[in-house]
């Protein structure tokens, strides 16, 4: 379905890896100068668990025709700071957002301190790129929003604006259409995630000689998990999946996780309803990947496209015996897919070097030609998206995390028995896991030996691997830039 004519490799290598340092400097790219340049579309998911994946087949597919980050996580497991750091490449603490609201969150906070003058969506429509968003920005925002006295507020960078304010339920929702606002009831018409795939679709079918970037994101599968009409009474009796760490606690759980009593058969019959709708949920985002690559080829442009597919961050469903919820350092939560697909990368490829959601900004700027700012804590992609095996990356990615969440007001506050961490920061590698919390509390969980994090090591741990890892989070915890954060990472 999704052919691909043989071209010229558009995607050239963005990044030049010569005189790498010991040290391991930011690897210093300049891009060539191109005749076209690649088009982006990114799909960001809400609450996107990998567990979900098995049931997407055209993601399935995407990934076949591109490249998987086996080990790519998010700053934290939590929309608006995670969010904020995929707009500006930053970690929470750069940004100023740790949560969803009140004083260190939301659309508010990230707007007094000026993040939007300086997104990937600025950088690439000052390069020349038309650049559109559709779906879920921040929350807080509101469509019909009187902002730095603009009525209908639309952020600076975007040409096109087709954004939601409550779209959880896919129904009854209001979109700031370029200022305009566009009401939508409860027909089947007007189910969110299709009405976002539509517009995508008009987008791609405008699009002439100039190149463009387009982000959709989806409300989907978030809660109230709304499957499409047609998806309603699919997968009958699926249950929630029961790996070993479903309704078991860690040895030596930290404090906020240590009396979780063991999951009763109404909170299990619960989750299992969860995840069948979930499931149900994600089928509409996955034919809108599949028909935003079809409209892709129809338009001619499928050649000269770069297709990104993740989610803000994960769900866990009974691991751990915390039931539906997200905000906790286990790979359930912080760990999600991304996939990207286009020109010049091998397809079928998994790539094993931890990646974060600050690298998307200056990946995308990198693939439109540009030079990120240096004071992006994230770091460009295109090098292993090239092809090519870096001398030196990173070892680790850093999460912080603000709690525990008493907002009632928040779509994303914690229900009884869903987990509400204590404030942490936690340092995530290929192999292990480390957190450290306000209150004292450590976690370590060697991975490799003990992948479902069942087992809290922190205590047996050597005291000079202890110092290490302590000194690792405090200067990437406090690090402002790339070449900083780079070192700290190393």
């Amino acid at each position: 379905m999704h052919s691909r004519r043989t071209i010229a490799v558009v995607l050239a290598l963005l990044v030049v890896l010569a005189g790498c340092s010991k040290t391991q400097q930011p690897i210093v790219q300049q891009a060539p100068v191109k005749s076209e340049r690649p088009n982006i579309v990114f799909v960001l998911t809400d609450d996107l668990s990998m567990n979900l994946l098995q049931h997407m087949p055209q993601v399935q597919q995407l990934a076949k025709d591109g490249a998987s980050f086996a080990n790519y996580s998010v700053t934290d497991s939590l929309c608006c700071p995670s969010r904020s750091s995929i707009f500006t490449g930053k970690f929470p603490h750069d940004t100023g957002v740790f949560t969803n609201g009140g004083d260190d969150g939301g659309f508010k906070v990230f707007h007094q301190r000026k993040n939007e003058d300086s997104t990937f969506a600025t950088a690439l429509q000052k390069a020349g790129y038309h650049t559109a968003m559709m779906g879920k920005y921040l929350n807080g925002y509101q469509p019909d929003g009187t902002v730095d006295g603009q009525d209908n507020y639309v952020p600076p960078g975007w040409n096109d604006w087709y954004v939601a304010g409550n779209g959880y339920p896919e129904y009854n929702y209001t979109l700031n259409a370029n200022h305009k606002l566009e009401k939508h009831g409860k027909e089947p018409s007007d189910y969110l995630t299709d009405v976002l795939a539509a517009k995508a679709k008009d987008v791609i079918t405008a699009a002439k000689q100039q190149p463009f970037f387009l982000e959709i994101a989806t409300f989907a599968p978030h809660g109230p998990y709304t499957p499409a009409p047609q998806d309603k009474d699919k997968f009958p009796g699926l249950k929630a999946p029961r790996d070993a760490s479903y309704d078991k606690l860690p040895t030596n759980a930290p404090a906020w996780l240590a009396k979780h009593p063991a999951l009763t058969a109404k909170q299990q019959k619960a989750l299992d309803k969860a995840y069948r709708k979930r499931t149900q949920a994600v089928q509409s985002v996955d034919r809108m990947v599949g028909s935003l690559r079809d409209t892709l080829d129809k338009a001619g442009v499928a050649d000269n496209t770069v297709v990104v597919f993740s989610s803000d961050n994960g769900y866990h469903l009974g691991e751990h015996r915390l039931t539906a919820g997200k905000q906790t350092a286990f790979e359930t939560d912080i760990h999600v897919p991304l996939v990207i697909a286009g020109p010049g990368i091998k397809a079928g490829t998994t790539l094993q070097q931890p990646a974060q959601n600050i690298d998307l900004a200056p990946t995308f700027e990198t693939l439109a030609g540009l030079t990120p700012a240096p004071d992006v804590d994230g770091h460009t992609l295109t090098p292993l998206l090239g092809g090519t095996t870096p001398t030196t990356w990173r070892t680790t990615n850093l999460v912080e995390h603000h709690g525990p969440d008493k907002d009632p007001t928040d779509p994303d506050h914690p229900k009884k028995g869903s987990g509400n961490p204590t404030t942490y920061e936690a340092l995530r590698t290929a192999t292990s896991t480390y957190v450290e919390y306000t209150d004292g509390a450590v976690e370590y969980y060697d991975r490799t030996k003990d992948p479902l994090q069942l087992n809290n090591i922190a205590a047996s741990l050597p005291a000079s691997q202890r110092t290490a890892l302590h000194a690792k989070l405090q200067a990437l915890k406090f690090c402002k830039g790339q070449d900083a954060c780079w070192k700290a990472a190393a």
